[in-house]
């Protein structure tokens, strides 16, 4: 199987060109590939392929190997590769994902894209659709008992959920095991992705994320999305501001006009190679 390893701030992830490869195993193959001692080594598996509907289709799946619904920082690396690889020379294509279809503005550089803009579309903020069970049709700025930790939490949909806390100094914590018990909690009938968000200023914050499927990871493009959301709903960031992951920054916009979260951030190839599944 031939593939290629990219990365959207430092979110890594290996791509597979189901327009000459085909998988018939995806699960399977997330899970061998994904592994960094034996394997390719990423946060998961994307599949590029055709759609009936759109320009382009995306598949991902996480490194446990369960199929996600979307993945910002997967889509502009997507975006980047069809363009790259002359599979379309517009600058602005669609992409048909498990969570919508999301239009992507390409950026190119010396015929080469550097920079993808995603149309994350609208925040779901209903408590049944997200989903979590939760006693209100929303769930902002309550505190939940996670044993022996009480957070108050802010939950968002981007297409997957995402439970976003603010707190100070990011840097300390144990996110291996506070995220791994909120992730599991029986509250999110679907698991979830954690955010722990850090306020800088109006217009920044820092972020680190854990990744429902996956663990902690450098970024994650939907969970910033959802922290901005959060943010501007608990009045600590303005609609549009940059949050900075370890991976590298997210430049977010919320915008008032159409309720949409535009998402603009770094698409990189990292190498190609084939590997025997």
């Amino acid at each position: 199987m031939k593939f290629t390893k990219m990365h959207g701030a430092g979110n890594d992830y290996v791509y597979v060109d189901c327009f000459r490869e085909k998988i018939d195993n995806p699960e399977e193959i997330a899970v061998a590939v994904s592994d960094r001692h034996k394997g390719i080594g990423s946060d998961g598996l994307v599949l590029i392929m055709h759609s009936d509907t759109c320009d382009f289709r995306m598949r991902m799946f996480n490194a446990d190997g369960s199929e996600a619904q979307m993945c910002g920082n997967a889509s502009r690396c997507v975006g980047k590769f069809v363009y790259d690889n002359a599979y379309t020379n517009k600058t602005q294509i669609t992409l048909e994902t498990k969570a919508g279809v999301k239009v992507l503005n390409l950026f190119p550089v010396d015929g080469k894209i550097e920079k993808v803009t995603v149309d994350m579309g609208e925040p779901i903020l209903s408590s049944k659709e997200i989903p979590v069970d939760w006693n209100e049709k929303q769930l902002i700025n309550r505190i939940v008992d996670f044993n022996p930790e009480e957070y108050a939490i802010t939950c968002v949909s981007m297409g997957n959920p995402h439970a976003v806390i603010f707190t100070e100094n990011i840097v300390d914590l144990d996110l291996e095991r506070i995220g791994r018990k909120i992730e599991n909690h029986p509250m999110f009938p679907e698991k979830t992705n954690v955010e722990f968000v850090e306020i800088i200023a109006s217009d920044r914050a820092k972020m680190r994320v854990w990744e429902r499927g996956s663990g902690e990871t450098q970024a994650c493009g939907t969970g910033a999305c959802a922290a901005l959301v959060a943010a501007v709903l608990n009045n600590k960031l303005n609609r549009k501001a940059e949050i900075s992951l370890s991976g590298g920054d997210l430049e977010l916009d919320w915008k008032e006009n159409n309720n949409h979260v535009l998402m603009t951030g770094p698409a990189v190839t990292v190498f190609e190679g084939e590997i025997t599944i």
